[in-house]
């Protein structure tokens, strides 16, 4: 193939991750929004290069004319979880949109099944449709999904297996093995305090959202010409900032909202 016709070809591709991503993304902000907990935490995507699809081609002896119905992994989406039983929430919900907007053609646990490697993840082979100029295209794309810490030791192979061009040397091996086992046994300890973790992560996201409406208040009290009050509220909020617990925070925010509904009313009333 020529240099044109190779970026004809992977266009579909690089729109298919693009949807998807948009899509499993579009998962975690539901979940947020439903003030839920997500077991996708973020969502990559790539498009192989055309020389890694050539170099995967010769290795698997795959004629060029088949690339498309063969190489399952030109498209690939990668979702991270925080916990290993994450991974299979997120299947779950692959596999209800299974005759939806994709289909899955085979799963892989290497979550359960490892690989000799160490490599831990589960694969999910799955073709999608996309529309084109041309109309209707089906590709195959593959989606991983990991724990942060199996990403991490995934990222650092890759790059050791790039390196030594698919030939790590045994004693570097050895200790991937073993770096991939304390990642897993991690992961396991993590899982042990889920609940903790969860739950402290959602107190910090409350008193985030809650700290930003206070400044959104303030900025408006000043906006309204208040700005002598505005500033006591700057002050006060800096106090608690240095000691003040989630209580405190909410009370004041109480208070600056009640204030600025008191004078967004009398401003309107004057404006009448």
């Amino acid at each position: 193939m020529l240099v044109n016709d190779w970026k004809e070809f992977l266009i579909p591709y690089e729109q298919a991750v693009e949807e998807l991503k948009i899509k499993f993304k579009s998962m975690r902000k539901q979940y947020r929004s439903k003030k839920e907990y997500s077991p996708i935490e973020f969502v990559t995507g790539r498009v192989k290069e055309v020389s890694s699809i050539l170099e995967k081609a010769k290795k698997l002896d795959i004629p060029l004319n088949k690339i498309a119905e063969e190489m399952e992994d030109i498209a690939g989406i990668r979702i991270m979880c925080q916990f290993v039983e994450d991974i299979y929430k997120v299947v779950q919900l692959i596999r209800q949109r299974d005759g939806k907007d994709l289909k899955i053609v085979y799963e892989k646990d290497y979550v359960k099944n490892k690989k000799d490697s160490g490599y831990r993840s589960y694969h999910v082979i799955i073709k999608y449709p996309v529309q084109t100029a041309d109309g209707e295209v089906e590709i195959l794309a593959e989606i991983q999904i990991r724990t942060l810490a199996m990403n991490f030791w995934a990222t650092v192979e890759h790059s050791l297996n790039y390196k030594y061009k698919q030939s790590i040397p045994t004693e570097i091996k050895e200790r991937l093995k073993r770096a991939a086992e304390l990642a897993f046994l991690l992961d396991e300890e993590m899982s042990e305090i889920k609940e903790e973790i969860i739950e402290a992560q959602k107190m910090f996201e409350e008193k985030s959202g809650i700290i930003s409406d206070i400044l959104d208040n303030i900025i408006t009290l000043y906006s309204l010409g208040k700005i002598s009050e505005s500033t006591d509220y700057q002050d006060r909020f800096n106090r608690l900032l240095e000691s003040g617990d989630i209580i405190e925070f909410k009370n004041l925010l109480d208070e600056l909202k009640k204030k600025v509904q008191q004078y967004r009313l009398e401003q309107f009333q004057l404006e009448e």
